[in-house]
């Protein structure tokens, strides 16, 4: 897999994705529709396709890493399970308008308002009842334990990233 140099993008690690989909893998039923959200290389959602997602839609800022994530879906053979939208989180939030199954956000640690893109995922209409979204960051982020209808569901801390997986709300 390729990985963009001299970008702000931090690849998650071997271990860490493997705690993210070991975690995923007990929360998520349905992967049928999978977003990943400041994609960077793609490994996320490539990870996904390669456990058995049905689509990915990568969403990347950096014109660079959009032409990383097509290569490496091309190279794995995934590119047929997928599309690239090279755009910002805030403008892709504005026009994507299907339900996803799981959403993979894994931004820049240095973005102090991940709290604010989650506010804005848990009012769209990319939420629906059986999403899992699942957001990295920085153990000196705290997040919080609800936004909008999502609840924290699961946190853990690997080295220097924290996992979080919100869940919606059931009704009672």
């Amino acid at each position: 897999m390729k990985f963009p140099r001299g970008t702000t993008t931090r690849p998650a690690t071997d271990l860490v994705r493997g705690a993210i989909f070991s975690m995923l893998e007990h929360v998520a039923d349905d992967w049928s529709q999978v977003l990943d959200l400041f994609s960077g290389s793609g490994a996320m959602g490539i990870e996904a396709l390669s456990r058995g997602a049905g689509w990915v839609d990568f969403v990347e800022n950096e014109p660079r890493c959009c032409g990383i994530i097509k290569e490496n879906l091309e190279k794995t053979r995934l590119a047929a399970q997928a599309h690239v939208y090279c755009c910002s989180v805030s403008k892709a939030l504005s026009f994507l308008d299907k339900e996803y199954n799981i959403i993979l956000m894994d931004p820049p640690y240095s973005n102090a308002s991940i709290g604010d893109f989650i506010s804005q995922l848990a009012n769209s209409r990319l939420v629906g009842p059986d999403t899992t979204l699942m957001v990295t960051h920085s153990p000196r982020l705290t997040l919080g334990p609800r936004y909008g209808a999502l609840s924290l569901f699961r946190e853990q801390r690997h080295g220097d990233s924290c996992i979080n997986i919100y869940r919606r709300e059931v009704a009672p």
